[in-house]
């Protein structure tokens, strides 16, 4: 298990940490279940992109 540590912060943002997390979840849980999807959210946002950019140019057989 890795090691436990404490984190600063004020009640009213640990509420609002808790208030994303369901019965029996540890903050710990919680915080990956946000960190992952935020990562996911960025890489879907890198790919539209790469989709946008892929969208500007012009094949040279299609020209």
């Amino acid at each position: 298990m890795s090691e436990t540590t404490t984190i600063p912060t004020t009640k009213t943002v640990r509420n609002r940490l808790k208030s994303y997390g369901k019965k029996g979840e540890t903050y710990t849980t919680i915080l990956t279940r946000l960190m992952d999807a935020f990562e996911y959210e960025q890489f879907m946002e890198r790919q539209y992109k790469r989709l946008d950019e892929k969208e500007k140019f012009i094949g040279l057989d299609e020209a």
